[in-house]
């Protein structure tokens, strides 16, 4: 069976070929002291988040955190198989695949929970008491300031499409994007932009005219630009590129829109220890806490005067169901063989 097959197959089918094993944690670490030990599940950085949970433990002794970094469809995965009892279930989890914890709840994977700070968050960033949108994180383009002059830097999609246009022998596999097969991330986004923007066509016309790359893993992608391997990136998480981009990487919000994902909190309905989960998701989303995400950058600046985005071009990924239709069969089928031809070895 071909890669390309096995890809398109339903997402249960494909849990079955694929054992648990192969969906890991990429890391561990541990947090606090407290005899009452949590684990979560989550797809952000250690490095990134270990203040926040540092934080938590030190304001609540009793407890500590088993923490696992994970890829978003390996976390989907075991969160799946977890639900149905074919592995251990965690206390929390913490994905920025939002479509896939919206799946997980609206399979009656996840347990209620009502407090004065869930219900004090904006309706998109909430669903059914069951799912918590923690963060709010832009995806942005981000190109090498070496590499290009500035009167090339794209602000918007269309002058992404014009660049290309005009100087495809300077970006000829020099522009670089989410493989949406091996991230999440990447397909939540390749999707968005798919119900939003009427340059997604021609976006993957144009990305497989020059040979774009379709590569995994944000930290893989800022560092290429840095390096010079790629000179624009598409769709990059904006969080990870303000924390972890060299001086050599500019960061641009799209001027057009500026899709904006929101961490997504589950407390799986068998968690061993759901008390202990929810107060860990009241500290995530009380004020001092989120401002310390501001300040980790998980919670983009929304003032005009700082980001030079008007506030009609954010785009903030609702938890809502229509964001079901990002794992409807037919949609995924669809959207993964435009990406294959888009990004197929012979494009361009």
């Amino acid at each position: 069976m071909s890669h390309i097959m096995i890809r398109h197959l339903p997402a249960l089918l494909l849990a079955l070929l694929c054992p648990l094993a192969a969906a890991a944690q990429e890391g561990v670490a541990s947090f606090g002291e407290g005899d009452t030990e949590i684990t979560l599940r989550s797809t952000t950085d250690i490095a990134i988040i270990r203040p926040l949970i540092e934080r938590f433990t030190a304001t609540n002794p009793d407890l500590s955190v088993h923490y696992e970094q994970w890829g978003s469809n390996n976390l989907f995965t075991n969160s799946r198989a977890a639900c149905d009892g074919r592995a251990e279930p965690a206390d929390a989890l913490l994905s920025s695949g939002a479509h896939q914890m919206l799946w997980l709840v609206n399979a009656a994977c996840a347990r209620p929970y009502r407090s004065p700070a869930t219900e004090a968050l904006p309706e998109q960033r909430r669903w059914r008491d069951e799912l918590w949108g923690i963060t709010e994180e832009p995806a942005v383009i981000i190109y090498n300031t070496e590499a290009l002059d500035a009167e090339d830097v794209p602000r918007t999609r269309f002058a992404l499409l014009d660049l290309m246009r005009k100087k495809p022998e300077l970006l000829r596999s020099r522009i670089a994007t989410y493989d949406i097969e091996d991230s999440g991330l990447g397909y939540l986004f390749a999707h968005a932009d798919s119900l939003e923007a009427t340059t997604f066509g021609a976006m993957l016309e144009a990305f497989s005219r020059i040979g774009a790359i379709a590569t995994c893993c944000s930290l893989s992608i800022i560092e290429g630009v840095s390096e010079g391997r790629y000179y624009i990136a598409y769709n990059v998480l904006g969080s990870y590129a303000e924390a972890r981009a060299a001086e050599n990487v500019g960061i641009i919000l799209p001027e057009d829109y500026t899709l904006m994902m929101t961490r997504s909190f589950v407390i799986p309905r068998n968690a061993p220890h759901p008390e202990a989960a929810q107060r860990l998701l009241d500290f995530l989303l009380s004020p001092p806490a989120q401002e310390m995400l501001r300040e980790l950058g998980l919670i983009a600046a929304s003032d005009p005067a700082e980001t030079s985005l008007l506030p009609s071009a954010r785009r903030l990924i609702s938890l809502s169901p229509p964001l079901l239709l990002a794992l409807d069969r037919s949609t995924r089928e669809r959207l993964f063989r435009l990406w294959d031809e888009a990004f197929s070895a012979d494009a361009g």
